[in-house]
């Protein structure tokens, strides 16, 4: 089956100014007659419901937050990316868009990562002039700091709380276009299923997670801009609240769910620290710039204080193996690097399972207030946690599941293969293959929402003048609230002797252990064997308390568990059939002799796209093919 990715013609540099000065725009007087619904108002969607609500589209947004503020975009902490040059130290749109295509390990789309790399800078007039307040040097000028997996200074920043700052500029421009009319406001209220008419989507089910009620909404397209699927280790960087629910319900009504294996694990986390834990918590990347991660040399060492340790005796295995890029190499060679060493019993703290993320040396270089100024509410954050402090003593870190770069498939509209479905921000795939670099995803979301859908969106809504617009009351609509009503009947009936908490703790306990940093054939077989038959007993033995028809946290929970469940099969199915190594999917049997991922670009330079074939059944696996015009396939070197 082809997968056609609508890609424009021309020369990469070319193609995005080409497509808008011939894409199909609509008249602002009839922009008025199209409704949106966008479910998720993190920083895609709050972008894209300002931008299309002060363009003139009547706008329905949805979140299942008490307020657009809390979406999950506010815990980015490092800095967002883009090619301004300002430090004259060689940055450039290419230098961006190469950077991206090779972290990604050359598993994105040269069309879509050039776009974002070429919008990256209206990104950053756009922020600044709702006065976000990035960090700036002494006389007044943006200030920037480096990222992992590049040699340019490209990422601006506000201290630690970068994506804080950035929802709060989406959020008054969202919040300004619900004072306006134009965009109505749903808080508390999740999506449970999409609806189609015709094959179209014009729709989605929506519980009321105050009250209970589920209805349904109609519209003229949707736009799912609803994050990534992290939590499906249990364990994670995410909100508590992050789910695959959204993208999966629109999995199963027949979009394909593109390169779900791509997962990434950040290398700078606080570790584990008890079987009571529910989340992780990130240490941004940006400490990396000036911290230096090590281990001791010895094994013997270990168990010392890190101050007891002599120089000599300490093992900067970053700055060893990478000595070009340094503590700053990529996310997912860093996090392997942190796994071998812990691997050769050489890890720190509880369980061995960490390494020293140490700023004495920047303390001594800058003085301890100038590390304060950059980082000081990370090392607050980092005190109020583990009970050190990161000016005494080093920072301990080991890597988690943080993002997630697979989602459903989109073309270069930014529209899925079911006509009228738009997927933005995290919840797509296209942008940063099989590894997203530090600071870009804040940058895809501001990107998508305010800079590419208000463009792309057109090429479809141009299509349905003249047709009959959705009802909530006809037939697809009626039969998907049905459906929805009897799930979540079926999951308060159950009424079984296990948690809801206790089925995805052990869920992630599958994931992490078969499908985490390394992957075989034999694990993820394993993993295949295992999840359906805790899936089979989460139906028979759940148990979630409470009613229906009000606030219920437990069937909130069951119904994204449940979707997990589902969905970590597919994933590990998706690592099961990449039978290569790139970026974040490693699988231990292809590696090049000193532990590199081992790519097969004859196999596997292709985007894997599943297809639901129904309950129990298969998915169906399409290839769509990349093909690089601009970049050279080449095996990546950080050294």
């Amino acid at each position: 089956m082809s997968i056609d990715a609508k890609i424009p013609a021309g020369p990469l540099d070319k193609k995005w100014s080409s497509y808008k000065n011939t894409a199909k725009i609509i008249s602002p007087a009839n922009k008025r007659k199209f409704k949106i619904i966008i479910v998720g108002s993190g920083l895609a969607g709050a972008s894209a419901a300002a931008t299309l609500g002060e363009q003139g589209f009547n706008v329905e947004c949805f979140c299942y937050q008490d307020s657009p503020r809390r979406a999950h975009s506010i815990a980015a902490q490092g800095g967002i990316n883009a090619a301004k040059n300002y430090q004259n130290d060689g940055d450039s749109t290419f230098r961006l868009f190469y950077d991206t295509i090779k972290g990604g390990d050359f598993r994105a789309r040269e069309a879509n990562v050039y776009r974002l790399a070429e919008v990256s800078a209206n990104i950053i007039d756009q922020c600044v002039a709702q006065g976000v307040p990035f960090a700036r040097e002494y006389g007044g000028l943006l200030a920037n700091r480096s990222f992992g997996g590049a040699q340019v200074s490209r990422t601006f920043y506000a201290r630690g709380q970068t994506g804080q700052q950035l929802l709060i500029g989406a959020y008054q421009g969202l919040e300004a276009q619900v004072a306006a009319g134009t965009v109505k406001m749903h808080s508390r209220t999740e999506m449970l299923d999409l609806v189609l008419v015709d094959g179209h989507a014009k729709g989605i089910i929506v519980r009321d997670m105050v009250t209970g009620e589920i209805r349904a909404h109609a519209a003229d397209t949707v736009l799912l801009c609803t994050g990534g699927y992290g939590n499906v280790f249990y364990l994670s960087t995410n909100a508590k609240g992050c789910n695959v629910t959204a993208t999966y319900r629109a999995y199963k009504k027949g979009a394909y769910f593109a390169n779900p294996c791509y997962t990434q694990i950040h290398p700078t986390c606080i570790p584990v620290s008890g079987d009571y834990q529910s989340k992780l918590t990130l240490m941004s990347e940006s400490l990396r710039n000036d911290g230096r991660v090590w281990v001791p040399k010895r094994k013997e060492d270990c168990g010392k204080a890190p101050a007891d340790i002599p120089e000599d005796a300490r093992d900067y295995y970053l700055e060893r193996k990478y000595p070009s890029y340094g503590n700053l190499a990529p996310r997912d060679i860093s996090s392997r690097s942190a796994k071998e060493v812990c691997d050769e019993g050489r890890g720190v703290g509880p369980g061995g399972l960490g390494v020293y993320l140490d700023f004495g040396d920047a303390i001594k270089r800058l003085g301890q207030n100038v590390v304060a100024e950059r980082y000081g509410n990370l090392f607050e954050m980092y005190e109020n946690i583990t009970g050190e402090s990161a000016y005494e003593r080093p920072m301990r870190i080991f890597p988690a599941v943080h993002y997630t770069m697979g989602g459903l498939w989109v073309d270069y509209n930014l529209m899925s293969n079911i006509p009228g479905l738009h997927v933005l921000g995290e919840a797509n795939f296209s942008d940063h293959g099989a590894n997203r670099l530090g600071a870009s995803a804040l940058m895809q979301g501001l990107a998508d929402g305010y800079f590419v859908i208000p463009y792309t969106i057109g090429d479809y809504l141009n299509t349905q003048f003249g047709k009959a617009k959705p009802d909530v009351n006809s037939a697809p609509f009626q039969d998907a609230l049905a459906a929805v009503k009897a799930r979540t009947s079926q999951l308060l009936s159950i009424k079984g002797n296990r948690t809801v908490d206790s089925f995805h703790r052990e869920l992630g306990h599958i994931m992490w252990d078969n499908c985490g940093m390394a992957r075989t054939k034999e694990s993820l077989t394993a993993a295949i064997d295992k999840i359906p038959k805790l899936r089979e007993e989460f139906w028979k033995n759940v148990n979630v308390l409470g009613k229906g028809e009000t606030l219920n946290q437990s069937l909130e929970k069951a119904g994204r568990v449940a979707d997990f469940l589902e969905f970590g099969e597919l994933l590990c199915r998706d690592a099961l059939q990449r039978n290569e190594s790139c970026g974040g999917h490693f699988r231990s049997e292809y590696q090049t002799p000193d532990g590199e991922a081992l790519r097969d670009d004859e196999h596997y330079a292709h985007v894997a796209c599943w297809k639901f074939e129904g309950e129990n059944a298969t998915p169906t696996r399409l290839e769509e093919p990349l093909s690089y015009e601009t970049v050279k396939l080449a095996t990546r070197s950080y050294k």
